[in-house]
């Protein structure tokens, strides 16, 4: 899931490729797992799109399977990716925000993906797999110091990083706006204003005679407005160059990144690393996850097709190499697109979530449903399309089992294997229920009974869509989950999505006679699933997602900000 400008939409993997082991007895598969950022199942071609030109993915669904029904486990991306490494709900983990901010903003915060967590990287990596990954992190860097790499990727598994460790931004582009012109209204301009109409009252008190205004007074408000102004204008200046940057393992290459040729750039790495773990005369594994910006139509729009295109080569590689019928690609999206993603030019540029409602950081299916396809030719039978429940939490057991690592007993995993079901050996997903989290919330279930073809989904919040009769939370640029910015439902608001995938219609006890007893089963297996769950750190708290700066890497300061270019020196070499 790489970046995600708006105008300049870039669309970089995260490419993990799990390389070089062999079993004696089988070959196990080579795993190539691409994951889109903002990506809606209304963008690719197979998925209907009909006015942007997607042929490799189109290649990809027309060689595996389709799923119509794949969901992510957080409609944000910092949870999201945690459940699908994790294939746990990330408030297993810690990785869902009790307060507003879901996602880590600021390369320099504390929290993260635990080291206590198991990534399916690591369990490659003791089944003999090399592993890498290409492209967007976004769960946490440092704990103490700024190179104590406890969030590390190499932290978690994988042998090879070159990426961003947070996340792509407007305000890492210049001249593309910021997403916190809600916050600078709140935190500074309406500050300002308040201090300015203090000081002109105590103005024309003093001049009218009516007030003796002490110059200590004036002082303190004018050093407070000046103080206000001062803060912002170092975060303007400061947070790109500080936020927005590349890493090769463990070493800043590019501060503050470029975005020339940048997903050719990944790519071309992603390649290389192929090349050196995988050659052509010596059969090995790899395994990769890719992730790129979701996005629709607009300037961006042939991005979006180069993004499309560069993934073509890494099909190529593996057609060249000869390692296709050995090797399991999954192709999906973190989340659904991010619908008020608003250019400041006013181009919309948030990516199409098809005939579904809402997007990005909503239970709302346009926020949940994404692309799902897999791809291993000879194994899994071509041109199949299956609308059964599954999850992005799948793909760790699934790869798991396929690599014969066994699965940790200590903890509760979430995802259900995926290969009796792409196999045809099941008609169904073993996920009776599944539960939709916003952050911290449980804000909906998921029910598939046995023995029928309904799928029920209740609401026990939803978001306040502005302005009134739209799509998403747009006087916000994302939705939140508690507060004033939710509605309530009791009883909860009850969907049969397999007859209103749109949302449209709220069931009642009127239209459905069943609609008490469903509610009560759902309420039931919600109660059931809640006492699952353990207390843990909130790795999302308030102290673990500000500025910390002993946590702040820097590759070299040059006039009081960080700058560095070294990855022409280094992409010449092979890595």
């Amino acid at each position: 899931m790489f970046m995600k400008m708006r105008k300049m939409r870039i669309f970089c993997l995260l490419l993990l490729v799990l390389g070089e082991a062999w079993s004696h007895v089988t070959p196990r598969p080579n795993f190539v797992l691409l994951m889109a950022d903002d990506l809606g199942i209304g963008d690719p071609g197979c998925y209907g799109n009909k006015t942007l030109r997607t042929p490799n993915i189109d290649r990809l669904a027309g060689g595996g399977v389709k799923l119509t029904q794949h969901l992510a486990a957080a409609p944000l991306c910092t949870p999201s990716r945690a459940a699908f490494l994790t294939g746990r709900y990330p408030i297993r983990s810690g990785m869902a925000a009790q307060n507003q901010v879901g996602v880590f903003i600021f390369s320099a915060s504390s929290g993260g993906l635990p080291p206590s967590e198991i990534t399916f990287a690591k369990l490659l990596k003791s089944q003999g797999y090399t592993t890498a990954l290409i492209g967007k992190w976004h769960l946490g860097t440092n704990c103490h110091n700024s190179s104590d790499f406890c969030h590390h990727p190499l932290s978690h598994g994988f042998d090879y990083f070159h990426g961003i460790p947070v996340t792509n931004l407007r305000d890492c582009k210049p001249g593309e706006g910021s997403v916190f012109t809600t916050a600078f209204r709140l935190l500074v301009f309406i500050p300002l204003q308040v201090l300015a109409l203090a000081l002109l009252t105590l103005a024309g008190l003093r001049w009218l005679g009516l007030f003796r205004v002490p110059p200590a007074l004036i002082f303190s408000l004018l050093f407070l407005a000046a103080l206000v102004l001062g803060l912002l204008l170092c975060f303007l200046h400061f947070f790109r160059p500080l936020n927005c940057f590349l890493m090769r393992n463990h070493d800043i290459t590019q501060q503050p990144m470029s975005y020339d040729n940048l997903t050719q750039r990944l790519t071309a790495d992603a390649v290389r690393f192929i090349q050196r773990w995988v050659p052509p005369s010596s059969p090995g594994r790899l395994g990769r996850v890719a992730r790129s910006s979701g996005s629709h139509h607009g300037s961006f729009g042939r991005f979006e097709h180069s993004f499309f295109s560069l993934s073509g080569q890494i099909l190529d590689v593996l057609d060249e190499l000869k390692l296709a019928n050995n090797t399991l690609i999954y192709f999906s999206s973190d989340q659904g697109a991010h619908v008020e993603e608003v250019t400041v030019k006013g181009e919309l540029h948030g990516g199409s979530n098809g005939i579904y409602k809402g997007g990005k950081a909503t239970n709302w299916e346009g926020g949940i449903r994404v692309p799902g396809i897999l791809r291993w030719p000879g194994v899994i039978q071509a041109g199949l399309e299956l609308d059964a429940p599954t999850s992005n939490m799948d793909l760790f057991p699934t790869v798991a089992n396929l690599a014969g690592a066994p699965l940790p007993e200590d903890r509760i995993i979430d995802g259900r294997d995926l290969m009796p079901l792409l196999l045809g050996q099941s008609q169904r997903s073993d996920h009776e229920f599944l539960f939709h989290y916003c952050n911290f919330y449980l804000n909906a279930v998921r029910w598939h009974p046995r023995n029928s073809t309904s799928i029920w989904k209740a609401f026990f919040f939803t978001p306040k869509f502005s302005p009134e009769g739209a799509n998403g939370c747009f006087a916000t640029h994302v939705c939140f989950c508690h507060g004033h910015s939710i509605t309530h439902h009791d009883p909860p608001l009850l969907f049969d999505i397999s007859q209103d995938p749109r949302e449209t219609d709220p069931l009642t006890p009127t239209s459905e006679p069943r609609f008490w007893e469903i509610l009560e089963v759902m309420q039931q297996a919600a109660a059931h699933h809640t006492r699952t769950l353990q207390d843990v750190p909130d790795q999302l708290s308030p102290g673990n997602i500000i500025w910390k700066p002993w946590l702040q890497m820097c590759c070299s300061w040059s006039g009081l900000s960080c700058q560095c270019d070294r990855e022409k020196e280094e992409g010449r070499g092979s890595h």
